[in-house]
């Protein structure tokens, strides 16, 4: 049978890629329900004009058959939600940040395991990036050796104009580090092999937007690892002249060579996921916009099997854990 899912929250234009992405795996868009008339509205309708607006909530979380809930609204919204969702018998792909205080990923926490309902968060600049999928098979394939460190760069355009008032708010959004820079915690921790890490550095600052206090536009981090170490820059200063939202980067850095994939842009070239692989034997330039996304096919797959081949269910727990104590630590308080 096909697989059903709805969406709950539609606040942030991370749901049209998790609701398409999801279609072209084979499931099927059965319903929706956002608080109001949020700005990501508008192009929502256009991607999904047939799919119907539920009346509630209750009525896609009460509907037996529906599997799957897909959480985009305000992030500090988005635990309490996944919580409902697995307890009225859902599995969860929520949006980055899946959670904004470490109160709410201990109730997730809890509810996963008194539900053993699945908790997925759909890390876009891993899942939905080809050039990480093929980055992810040289790895594996021992093209650069063992993984020992990653730089993840992921520069971010502002379009002021566009963002709904809990864009500027700290407690709504979680903060930079909580937020963004989950991404690049996700990318080391897989590309290193870790379960584990610790926050070595971390920082946040506001340097172009001093009119807007709760704003963060700056972050980075270092970690580290048994298995290798990290170094994340997250920030909102994408200049107007690039033609795309953010330059974002990853280097992965092995014992026999490495991986730049340019994601997005890169300069002076067409297309998107630009993979450099540099080795013993090969220095070349990869177009890997083919490499395809495992991640929502594998995920309807562990939903249906009970299985964890999209996302150990530990793995996204630590990410939000440790982007949580990295804001903690830059924020200068207790995690």
């Amino acid at each position: 049978m096909t697989l059903r899912f709805a969406a709950i929250g539609i606040d942030h234009r991370h749901v049209y890629g998790m609701a398409a992405n999801l279609i072209e795996a084979g499931a099927s868009f059965a319903g929706w329900w956002t608080e109001g008339h949020p700005g990501t509205e508008a192009g929502f309708l256009e991607r999904f004009p047939d799919v119907p607006r539920a009346a509630s909530p209750e009525a896609l979380l009460d509907d037996p058959s529906i599997a799957l809930i897909l959480l985009s609204g305000i992030p500090r919204d988005r635990a309490a939600w996944a919580v409902k969702a697995m307890e009225a018998g859902k599995d969860v792909m929520s949006d980055k940040p899946g959670c904004t205080t470490m109160e709410q990923l201990d109730a997730i926490r809890a509810t996963v395991a008194a539900t053993g309902r699945i908790w997925s968060v759909d890390f876009s600049e891993r899942f939905e990036v080809p050039a990480v999928t093929r980055a992810a098979e040289l790895v594996a394939e021992g093209a650069i050796g063992r993984v020992i460190q990653t730089v993840g760069l992921g520069p971010h355009r502002l379009n002021r104009a566009t963002r709904p008032d809990w864009f500027f708010d700290r407690d709504a959004y979680g903060g930079i580090l909580t937020d963004i820079a989950s991404h690049q915690i996700d990318q080391f921790l897989y590309f290193t092999g870790s379960t584990e890490a610790e926050i070595t550095l971390a920082s946040v600052g506001n340097y172009a937007n001093p009119d807007d206090p709760g704003l963060q536009d700056f972050g980075e981090i270092a970690l580290r690892s048994p298995q290798g170490h990290g170094y994340i820059r997250v920030d909102w200063y994408t200049p107007d002249a690039l033609p795309t939202w953010g330059d974002g980067r990853l280097t992965i850095l092995g014992t026999e060579g490495y991986i730049e994939l340019r994601k997005y842009v890169d300069v002076g070239h067409d297309g998107t996921d630009h993979l450099i692989l540099v080795n013993a034997t090969r220095c070349e330039r990869i177009d890997a916009s083919t490499a395809g996304l495992p991640y929502f096919a594998r995920l309807l797959a562990d939903i249906r099997d009970r299985s964890e081949t999209a996302m150990p269910q530990a793995h996204a727990f630590t990410v939000c854990e440790l982007a949580l104590r990295a804001q903690a630590m830059a924020e200068g308080a207790r995690a």
